[in-house]
């Protein structure tokens, strides 16, 4: 496979990866103590978190859903709609101090993570070994690199799927999975368009490309005034630029432990795979009562790609199969990517 980009600011060592394993799940890192970056982005989970929406240190809700971290290091763009964010060490800083919405809750408080570090013998050592400068180790700066880099080593390629297509081993997933890459990768249902590659994402950068790929798409999820609207604090790229064109324009995610990330959909607002099928079989989902009723298969500023299509019974199945062959267990067990304070 290719590698990650790596940014020449953030090298790679494996004291820097470690240290950011444990900032990864440091709680004190949060306005109440009691809340990491762990705790919206679970390993079992394919690091999401199972909650329709975000919910930050001080139970306050984020519009959006988490987004699984597997092979964040290939992602272009980091977020759900946001063309700017690009970078993680720069990502990093909005949970952490970010205000609308409060999620680590940690605006303000600079001084005193460093303090707190300086002071605990065992972090102040390992900021030292990852990042060699003893006087300027400990900074907000090093902090986000240290956990960047952890966040890099998240890497799944060891799903049945993987085994098959690249491994050779035409027995790691079913007759069903192999039926349903075929439906996957067909311009009649045209997943592929949008979920392609290795990571199953239009949106990737990685050393063999020679420029990064980013993309943004309407999917036909709401359609509130028959004009294309989305809801108020769901907009999409249209947030960033006021550019009717891109209004309930989002990332396609990544599909790789597709099968451990529900719900879906930026907002969490399909609650299982069968369904997220059903909307792209309508070309769109209408919502029949309240106060986002309307149909999604007639909003005029969604994505060609979704123009709707039919399954047998069978072909649906061989979908699914297909999409749940991409769950890497090696990932979700690994021991690298553990708590290290857990037992």
């Amino acid at each position: 496979m290719p590698k990650p980009i790596v940014p020449a600011d953030n090298p790679m060592n494996n004291q820097k990866v470690e240290l950011g394993r444990h900032l990864f799940y440091e709680k004190s890192l949060s306005i109440t103590g009691k809340f990491s970056c762990a705790s919206c982005h679970i390993q079992t989970k394919a690091f999401t978190d199972g909650k329709t929406v975000g919910v930050g240190a001080t139970g306050e809700k984020h519009p959006r859903n988490a987004m699984s971290l597997t092979n964040i290091g290939y992602n272009s763009v980091l977020t759900w709609a946001n063309p700017l964010m690009t970078k993680l060490e720069i990502q990093a800083l909005v949970p952490m101090f970010g205000e609308h919405p409060v999620e680590m809750g940690m605006v303000g408080k600079e001084q005193e993570i460093i303090t707190m570090f300086r002071q605990d013998v065992r972090y102040k050592t390992m900021f030292i070994a990852a990042f060699g400068d003893e006087k300027n180790a400990i900074s907000i700066s090093n902090i986000m690199k240290a956990i960047a880099a952890f966040e890099r080593t998240l890497i799944s390629f060891n799903s049945p799927y993987d085994r098959y297509r690249y491994g050779g081993d035409n027995k790691a997933i079913s007759e069903s999975a192999k039926r349903g890459e075929e439906l996957f990768n067909s311009e009649r249902l045209e997943c592929f368009h949008c979920h392609g590659g290795l990571n199953f994402s239009d949106s990737i950068i990685h050393d063999r490309l020679a420029f990064q790929e980013i993309a943004f798409h309407n999917t036909g999820l709401y359609n509130i005034d028959g004009k294309g609207s989305y809801p108020l604090n769901n907009t999409g790229v249209y947030e960033m630029t006021g550019a009717l064109s891109d209004m309930g324009k989002f990332k396609a995610p990544t599909l790789r432990n597709i099968a451990l990330t529900a719900p879906y959909m930026h907002d969490g607002s399909i609650k299982t795979l069968e369904e997220v099928i059903g909307h792209y079989k309508a070309g769109g989902r209408t919502i029949k009562k309240g106060e986002f009723t309307g149909v999604g298969r007639e909003n005029p500023l969604k994505s060609n790609f979704v123009s709707g299509f039919k399954l047998t019974v069978q072909e649906q199945r061989d979908l699914l199969e297909f999409l749940k062959s991409l769950t890497d267990l090696e990932f979700i067990n690994n021991h690298a990517f553990k708590d290290p304070n857990s037992p």
